[in-house]
């Protein structure tokens, strides 16, 4: 079935004509996996908005609520992918903001043990079923089919660049699933 040609075609097309040496098939893939990416963001930060929440708190607040437990921010920071710096700074709006509270460790008042309060639960068991429907309509243009198949292969991707996957209990992964990748 032959598709419709987009920008990442012309890119490859005006890229041949100038510099017809180089191999530009790798754009077919990164450049629209890339492409895809900031549309499908662009689109769904909308969705988290409504709760005065940017992506990366939202990732936040999702891994904490599928925790279910208190984690230290070094426990969040492999769950968010995040810097120290960013989870920390994250943390603190939140705690501002009456969605997280930070309490010492029982064992080792040294450390720290963030969780959600009842009000950050309830921004995120709100704002998350929103997004989910806000994914379900983005992909709706896609067979089931072929959202399998997309699917599989983004895992291979994923398998490929990060080599191993993590063990069981300690898998990050994006919005409600995974880490947020952006430090802001």
């Amino acid at each position: 079935m032959k598709r419709t040609s987009d920008l990442i075609d012309t890119a490859r097309e005006q890229w041949h004509e100038v510099r017809p040496d180089l191999d530009t098939t790798s754009i077919d893939v990164i450049g629209r996996v890339l492409r895809a990416a900031a549309v499908l963001r662009r689109r769904l930060d909308a969705t988290f908005a409504e709760e005065g929440l940017n992506r990366a708190e939202f990732d936040l607040l999702c891994a904490l609520r599928r925790t279910g437990a208190p984690v230290t921010p070094g426990r969040l920071n492999e769950l968010t992918v995040s810097s120290g710096a960013a989870t920390t700074k994250r943390v603190q709006q939140l705690t501002e903001r009456g969605l997280l509270e930070r309490t010492s460790d029982e064992r080792d008042r040294r450390s720290a043990r963030i969780a959600l309060t009842d009000q950050g639960r309830d921004v995120i068991d709100r704002a998350f079923p929103r997004n989910l429907e806000a994914e379900r309509q983005l992909l709706s243009a896609l067979s089931a089919h072929q959202r399998e198949s997309l699917a599989g292969g983004l895992a291979e991707l994923l398998h490929a660049l990060e080599g191993t996957t993590a063990p069981v209990g300690r898998t990050a992964g994006t919005r409600g699933g995974g880490p947020a990748e952006s430090e802001e």
